[in-house]
């Protein structure tokens, strides 16, 4: 779902400004079962996610978590990073940054700290995650970006980053391991990644 981003004005309609749109994510009442980020000028709300994505992101953080960069952390809880020099602020489902990164009063992270962003896609969300996302984080120098297709059961990661995106991917189907690059340099095992299957089925 989509918010209309724009204002009224003598000559029509203007988009509102970065920080117009981050001031109206402060005061916006979610709906339950929504969570939102802004993304191409505009305020996206998308569902949460289904139960087992749990499990998968708690995997995911279990086995980088020995791998982490010195004074690095990581979880799943829900934070909001801003990327103002693409006028983006997104909430990925798994992410890792230095611990200083947590040391503030404001709820806009710095999206350019991370070190590790992992997203888990969904009817609403994959488009973002496969193409916008993989741009500004690129550009932003995060240095690995895991995408978990939940559609396909696929993950791929991402390293390299650069202006247009991302020069390096690798691709692995669900049930096999990933090489996650540095600064992490371990393996990422995605046994456990697959949806359950319906009671009832072989």
């Amino acid at each position: 779902m989509t918010l209309m981003n724009e204002r009224s004005t003598m000559n029509g309609t203007q988009p509102e400004t970065f920080e117009a749109l981050l001031h109206r994510l402060d005061e916006l009442v979610v709906p339950v079962g929504h969570r939102a980020e802004v993304i191409k000028g505009e305020i996206v709300l998308s569902s949460w996610l289904n139960g087992y994505y749990h499990r998968v992101m708690e995997l995911v953080c279990r086995q980088l978590t020995p791998a982490l960069p010195d004074g690095h952390t990581i979880g799943s809880a829900p934070f909001l990073y801003v990327f103002p020099q693409d006028e983006r602020a997104y909430g990925p489902d798994a992410h890792a940054a230095p611990s200083r990164v947590y040391e503030t009063v404001s709820n806009r992270l710095d999206g350019e700290a991370l070190s590790f962003v992992a997203e888990l896609t969904s009817a609403s969300t994959r488009d973002d995650d496969l193409t916008d996302k993989v741009e500004v984080y690129g550009r932003a120098g995060i240095p690995v970006y895991l995408i978990l297709d939940m559609q396909e059961e696929r993950a791929t990661v991402l390293w390299t980053p650069s202006v247009k995106g991302y020069e390096s991917r690798c691709t692995q189907p669900f049930g096999e391991k990933l090489y996650i690059p540095e600064p992490f340099d371990c393996l990422l095992d995605t046994s456990g990644f697959q949806a359950p299957r319906a009671s009832g089925t072989p």
